[in-house]
């Protein structure tokens, strides 16, 4: 995710925490924006528990299995 996204979500969460608080549409926007984050953070997380290797103490390397 763009840092300029993430700005923008660090921004409205600012702006909610206000006593104006946010406008609707920049709640639909703040939705938006987290939904893409929450994305990207689980992409992320998935790509680097694929790429995890295990080294047993014989030296024997495999990967994390997928839980069902």
């Amino acid at each position: 995710m763009e840092q300029t996204k993430i700005d923008r979500i660090n921004a409205l969460a600012k702006k909610a925490k206000s006593p104006g608080g946010l406008t609707p549409e920049e709640m639909v926007e703040r939705d938006l924006l987290r939904q893409e984050y929450v994305a990207a953070y689980r992409d992320n997380l998935v790509a680097q528990l694929e790429h995890t290797v295990i080294v047993e103490p014989d030296g024997t390397r495999h990967r994390l299995p997928r839980k069902p």
